[in-house]
């Protein structure tokens, strides 16, 4: 169980999987890797988006238009660089990959927060640029960079962790494929000279630039279901059938640790090995995703001059302040006062789902927004308050009991009463059920997971100040309707968005395994590490169930590095396919399986250590596709089969563990794979396993018996 104090949470292990890989960053680097040529990348600085220069509310369709023309004039010279694109998005991912990359971050708004009084929080100059003299950034300014590994070490490692998943063949292509991408002098050492020079140029990461936008901002698809993840709650005993109440603590609650994060009175997130990078939570409130062409940004409001939240309830939005005239705080009964007049104004009808919009693609979800801000000021200003917003808090008319239907409500809901493209959105149930709904797109698992579990701890304990209503009761701001002109075209936008939703994720099957048997605690009994005995369980029900063995990614952070985010940590070993043969062959001896499974679980941790020390094998090579030049053949060990193969993440799994959840998931990232996200939990595991008609059940089974099995064996 995580213990939390007023400032400062103790903070996973560096080696624990805490980040979320979404679909985008599957589809975008296959389609890369299947690339015959690349773009070299100048190492000279670009000018990042200021919205104090360009508002995001001054963008129209006819200006996306032309645009859109310019820059395909420039791409006409440059070589065909993606072969699998969907037709939708080919060009801008295209245009994505030729122009210049700076190693910075240019994808979110380039504004300077003004020294402004909040109630009880000192106020900071700027967010975009912390100041290191208080607690959550004072160590920004001495973290190392993101290592370049050496060629030899990374294809070393390359070569290691595809022999399981290839035959003989294959790897004697792949092995051959090495050699010459190792030939001195040759394209390989070329290759990282120019990686090594442009890590040479930054101050902060070679690869933040190309993740944010790779990963997430230039791709297209919907951020459902394949970028936004979720958390479900414990149930709050005292709030049970009380959703005015129960949202009234979690906003009060969320405000309390925002406090914190925009005073940087929050202590930094630790490892055994020293302090993690803070640079994202930067991202957690006031923060939205916006959708332009060629691909999207992220907006940062002034948190010192934006106290206010969204509520919907009944797909309507409303803007709740939650600081009185004179600056003072509301207490968490005037916020449940507050909540209650929105449910009593929502009434029983629903509002067009204005909010229907952001469950579509990039592309179309722009030129719908476009059309909203060119109909009236009206539009501009409602979505210019939503997108200022601290966070959104999601008022749903449904009572979700079981496990699943928590889950499946958390996750996508039913794609109306929502805002998919702020950070932060909590859920809040008629039954006081409740949930956290996350956009990825520049936040990993740790600042949310954190936040959370700080709030619920925070409740658990009664440390939250929920002040009290004033004897002389003052007249409070009522909570604002926001009004949106709705044309026939934008009304088919909704609709049109409204019916993709529904096909989109009744295609997405999800089960939630809870495995009550034992949890961490046990499992260091058995002297094991929790995270490998998870990890190998999860490749015997694989194989269980599939009879073969599939590229396996887990979520290795790397933010002991500025910037850092996250890199592949690969489950799947040679070790790992040896134990996996032994547990279903009644010929080998127990002692023996028991050896073999210590040596499987070695394994996984030394790839996952190496991985958190940013010397694992898919950023690196990421790095090395990104800096080819026009004319320059893709190098066949991006080409051969095996490359295809060991990347192909039919089981993409994360750990993201608190004693106050009851589940937590994300999509698969491939079509034909899993998602399984897990919980170890003090006494207990929990599973979240999503797929597009896989075999759910039958996984979920197999988990259960081979940790039981493994339990049995290893004691």
């Amino acid at each position: 169980m995580l213990r939390l104090a007023t400032a400062s949470l103790r903070s996973p292990p560096v080696h624990t999987s805490i980040g979320v890989l979404p679909l985008s960053i599957c589809n975008n680097l296959a389609r890369i890797a299947n690339a015959q040529a690349g773009s070299h990348v100048s190492l000279a600085a670009a000018s990042t988006h200021n919205w104090t220069q360009s508002s995001p509310f001054s963008s129209s369709n006819a200006a996306t238009a032309s645009m859109l023309a310019v820059k395909r004039k420039r791409v006409k010279t440059v070589p065909n660089l993606i072969l699998q694109l969907p037709k939708r998005s080919d060009h801008n991912l295209k245009r994505k990959l030729a122009k210049s990359l700076e190693p910075t971050e240019p994808h979110t708004s380039n504004i300077v927060f003004p020294t402004a009084s909040i109630p009880h929080v000192t106020a900071q100059a700027s967010l975009n640029a912390p100041q290191a003299t208080k607690n959550l950034f004072q160590f920004q300014s001495t973290l190392p960079k993101l290592p370049v590994p050496t060629l030899k070490e990374t294809c070393v490692t390359y070569l290691k962790s595809i022999r399981p998943l290839v035959n003989n063949a294959e790897y004697e292509d792949a092995v051959r494929s090495v050699g010459r991408f190792l030939v001195p002098g040759g394209l390989g050492e070329q290759l990282q000279q120019r990686l090594i020079d442009r890590d040479n140029h930054t101050s902060k990461s070679w690869l933040i630039g190309w993740w944010n936008s790779l990963a997430y901002m230039a791709y297209r698809d919907p951020v459902v279901v394949f970028v936004s993840y979720y958390y479900s709650f414990l149930d709050d005993p005292r709030r049970v059938n009380q959703p005015a109440a129960r949202a009234a603590d979690i906003i009060k609650s969320a405000m309390e640790f925002r406090k914190l994060v925009i005073s940087e009175q929050l202590s930094p997130d630790m490892a055994k090995s020293g302090p993690l990078c803070s640079h994202q939570y930067r991202y957690l409130f006031n923060s939205t995703r916006i959708p332009q062409l060629p691909e999207d940004v992220t907006r940062i409001a002034d948190p010192t001059r934006n106290n206010h939240i969204i509520v919907v309830r009944k797909n309507k939005f409303f803007k709740l302040d939650l600081v009185a005239q004179g600056g003072r705080e509301l207490s968490t009964p005037e916020i449940q006062s507050q909540i209650e007049i929105i449910y009593e104004a929502a009434g029983v009808m629903h509002d067009p789902a204005v909010g229907a919009l952001t469950t579509l693609d990039r592309d179309s979800w722009t030129f719908a927004r476009n059309a909203m801000l060119d109909e009236s000021d009206k539009n501009r200003a409602s979505l210019d308050v939503i997108e200022r917003a601290a966070y959104v808090i999601c008022l749903d008319d449904s009572s979700p009991v079981t496990y699943e239907d928590r889950a499946r409500a958390c996750w996508v809901g039913d794609g109306k009463n929502r805002f998919f493209d702020k950070s932060i959105q909590f859920v809040v149930f008629e039954n006081g059920a409740a949930g956290f709904n996350g956009e990825h797109s520049m936040i990993d698992g740790t600042p949310t997971l954190r936040m959370c579990d700080w709030m619920l701890d925070s409740l658990a304990k009664g440390t939250i100040d929920h002040g009290a209503r004033p004897s002389s009761s003052p007249t409070l701001t009522t909570p604002k309707k926001l009004e949106f002109d709705l044309n026939p075209a934008i009304q088919f936008s909704i609709q049109e968005a409204e019916s993709k939703f529904t096909q989109l994720t009744q295609s997405q099957d999800l089960n939630v395994i809870p495995f009550d048997a034992f949890g961490k605690s046990g499992i260091k009994k058995l002297q094991c590490s929790p995270d490998a005995f998870v990890q190998m369980a999860i490749q015997l029900a694989y194989f269980k169930t599939y009879g073969t063995f599939a590229a396996t990614y887990e979520a290795a952070q790397t933010k002991k590095f500025a910037y850092g985010r996250t890199e592949t940590g690969r489950s799947v070993s040679s070790e790992s396919v040896a134990w996996v043969h032994a547990m279903q062959d009644m010929n080998v001896e127990p002692s023996k399986k028991v050896q073999l499974g210590r040596a499987a679980m070695k394994a996984q941790s030394s790839y996952m250590a190496m991985a958190c020390e940013g010397k694992g094998v898919d950023r690196h090579f990421l790095g090395l596709r990104q800096l080819l030049a026009a004319g320059e053949d893709m190098p066949s060990i991006f080409r051969d089969a095996a490359f295809s193969k060991s990347s192909h993440w039919a089981l993409s799994t994360s750990q993201i563990s608190s004693e106050y959840f009851n589940g937590l998931g994300f999509g698969a990232v491939v079509p034909d794979g899993h998602g399984v996200g897990y919980m170890i939990k003090r006494d207990s595991l929990q599973f979240t396993i999503t797929s597009k008609g896989l075999k759910n059940e039958e996984f979920g089974y197999y988990l259960v018996e081979s940790l039981k099995e493994m339990r049995d064996l290893f004691a």
